[in-house]
């Protein structure tokens, strides 16, 4: 289970163990086997090589003293490889694979030999203090050594790790290392002050070692945790630590840092419900939502950025560093250069799963599923083991400039952070299908799949959910297995775009579905639940999305979505050579068919667009000229999943194109 709020006083909903949920057919089905059977063994081999690029594996065999050698990689590569084991764990779970359930007891075992007496466990400071001989301590001395960070990972996977296979072996490093955690933290407040914590997952972490382990004290170093970090002096906005937690109401600073902040705050409202936390949650996340979030769900869109609320690094109204991956101003959003990094959007995702089980809201799964469906698929390649580190929403032929990351994707990458972390969420990806509450089953991410419910209020029986989403909104629920056949409440999700439909019960006509609907839970109530069929028809046409005015690089310009799908255009599917030149008639009409990519069937859009013919004098390294003798020209293009782009070949990729109001034809 992701995420254990079921015993949490202020959460309404929780997820559903893993073991009683699963994908049965469907997009997410083959990514998941994709994921398993290419993505997991692939990155594994990746953190066992010992190039110094990885070198993961081999940290922890020289912290544990059965290799020789010095720390190599980077100083979060302990936190990758629990990433990693937490993908592996689903695996393990799912397709009952014996065999790495080995593996990953061979690496705990491997991990708590690392482990020091005091509970400390982090690769990089291990090695270099012993290969020092008794020289000072490395600890806690850099704060990019992410050492906490690490701690995080190493306690949600093992959290994860006792609830998939109900083995202690894990859980008693991680509970060591809290240990660790618990004097650091007490020493601070004894103190007042404390250091930077860098991309706190930790929040998260700990506060599934409570659920888990039921220990209070685990409670109280969570509150420890979000106490000290208002103690740091001369914080930075690159760690959102310049300003008190409770002051929060806009979305700054680095990409992970503050998601995964904002997932950890949700934490502990849930288990506390204070007030001021939920305030500083809901105006964040409408900052970050509403004007500051990518079509495709990305988010931390500069590569470089600044606080842009007021203080700036040259009039010394305050020290200011720069942050990487920042959010910016509210409607910043290019498109060539978006950052977006897999990472960041995880967090949002880890975020929103956890507003939802706070106040069950449609507008956090609608989220949720547009991140899923569109960037966390897009950055992984269809064949399972190439990534993207950034996101960007339109390639061109060639920069003037170079980008830190790749434009195409890799195998390998010198940050490792994001495939690992795509992996776990791909994986467990099942686990955001449905939520229950008291007595309700509420719809998450839809697809092919079935929940086991076992309700408090005593109703117990499988659901299954027949349908071809994302590509048909037909969504059809069974149920069999009835045990206790007692009245429940079928909470439908109508997502945000779906504005026509219908829903049927035992196959009479019933209730149409329109905009007041959409965006919301429709309540269904089940009497009876053996025998019933419930039937949900969600029209998905093509739809011509436009940006708010003030997003400058989408001005005059239309993105196409169907359903949950943001599409796009690429090279392999048109004839014109420049993507730039492409423009969508006003009033385009699209006609679907399937589509093969590296095995993927999809569905894609099959159009008439328009381009500009350029005179002869036409000068493209000219900064501005003038347009002269306008001509246009018809051409076919088809569209894609933007989940599917880059699987072909290096080409032009774009999202956002203008549109063309007048008829084709020379002035």
């Amino acid at each position: 289970m992701l995420v254990d709020t079921r015993k949490s006083p202020y959460a309404k909903a929780a997820c559903v163990p893993q073991e009683h949920v699963d994908w049965d057919g469907g997009l997410w089905k083959e990514r998941f086997e994709v994921c398993a059977e290419s993505t997991v063994p692939h990155i594994l081999s990746l953190f066992e090589d010992r190039d110094p690029c990885f070198h993961v594996v081999e940290n922890f065999r020289i912290a544990a003293g059965l290799s020789e050698g010095r720390h190599e990689g980077t100083p979060f590569g302990d936190g990758d490889f629990y990433k990693w084991m937490e993908s592996a764990m689903y695996v393990v779970a799912k397709k009952k694979d014996a065999k790495l359930e080995a593996v990953l007891d061979d690496y705990i075992a491997l991990i708590g030999k690392c482990q020091q007496p005091d509970g400390y466990l982090s690769t990089k400071q291990i090695i270099t203090d012993r290969n020092n001989k008794g020289g000072a301590s490395s600890r806690l001395g850099d704060i990019n050594d992410f050492e906490v960070y690490n701690f995080g990972h190493l306690f949600t996977a093992a959290c994860v790790y006792k609830r998939v296979t109900g083995k202690d072996n894990f859980l008693a490093i991680a509970e060591k290392a809290a240990e660790y955690l618990w004097n650091l933290y007490k020493k601070a407040l004894a103190e007042g002050e404390a250091q930077t914590e860098v991309c706190p997952s930790h929040y998260m972490g700990i506060a599934e070692l409570y659920r888990t382990t039921k220990n209070p004290k685990y409670l109280e170093l969570a509150k420890m945790a979000m106490a000290v970090r208002d103690l740091v002096k001369d914080g930075s906005y690159d760690n959102q630590d310049a300003t008190k937690l409770r002051t929060h109401r806009k979305i700054m600073g680095h990409g992970v840092r503050s998601t995964y902040l904002y997932a950890g705050v949700a934490d502990l409202y849930a288990e506390t419900g204070e007030e001021a936390l939920k305030t500083v949650l809901d105006a964040v996340w409408d900052n970050c939502v509403n004007q500051k979030l990518y079509i495709t769900g990305g988010c931390g869109a500069l590569y470089v950025g600044y606080n842009p609320y007021g203080f700036f690094p040259y009039f010394g109204e305050e020290k200011v560093s720069p942050v990487h991956q920042a959010f910016g101003y509210e409607y910043q959003l290019p498109n060539i250069t978006a950052y977006n990094e897999t990472c960041a959007s995880l967090g949002n995702i880890m975020w929103n799963l956890r507003m939802f089980t706070i106040e069950p809201d449609a507008k956090y799964f609608d989220l949720i599923e547009r991140t899923m469906l569109n960037l966390t698929l897009a950055s992984v390649s269809l064949d399972g083991n190439k990534y993207f580190y950034e996101n960007m929403l339109r390639r061109t032929k060639e920069l003037d400039y170079k980008l830190i990351w790749p434009r195409s994707r890799v195998g390998t990458m010198s940050c490792f952070c994001c495939p690992p972390n795509m992996a776990r969420f791909i994986t467990e990806s099942s686990e955001y299908a449905y939520m229950q509450s008291e007595d309700a089953v509420w719809t998450g991410m839809y697809g092919s799949s079935h929940i086991k419910a076992r309700l408090e209020n005593g109703a117990a029986f499988t659901m299954h959910q027949k349908t071809d989403y994302p590509w048909d909104g037909h969504i059809t629920f069974t149920f069999d297995e009835v045990e206790a056949d007692k009245p429940f409440k079928l909470k439908l999700r109508i997502p945000a775009w779906a504005e026509e439909g219908e829903l049927r019960v035992n196959g009479k006509p019933g209730k149409s579905l329109g905009k007041k609907e959409a965006g919301t839970y429709l309540e269904v109530s089940i009497e009876q639940i053996a025998g019933t069929t419930v039937e949900l028809l969600l029209k998905m046409p093509v739809r011509l999305t436009i940006a708010h005015t003030k997003v400058e690089e989408d001005l005059n310009q239309i993105a196409v979505e169907r359903g949950p799908l943001v599409y796009c255009l690429e090279t392999p599917d048109t004839e014109e050579e420049d993507l730039g030149r492409v423009m969508l008639p006003a009033d385009v009409s699209f006609r679907e068919s399937r589509y093969e990519i590296k095995g993927q069937e999809v569905v894609t859009l099959e159009a008439e667009a328009i381009t500009l013919t350029r005179n002869e004098w036409y000068d493209d390294k000219a900064l501005y000229q003038t347009i002269g003798k306008r001509s246009y020209t018809p051409v076919k293009i088809r569209m894609i999943p933007y989940f599917a782009w880059d699987n072909r070949g290096m080409g032009e990729m774009n999202i956002w194109m203008p549109v063309f109001w007048g008829a084709p034809g020379a002035e």
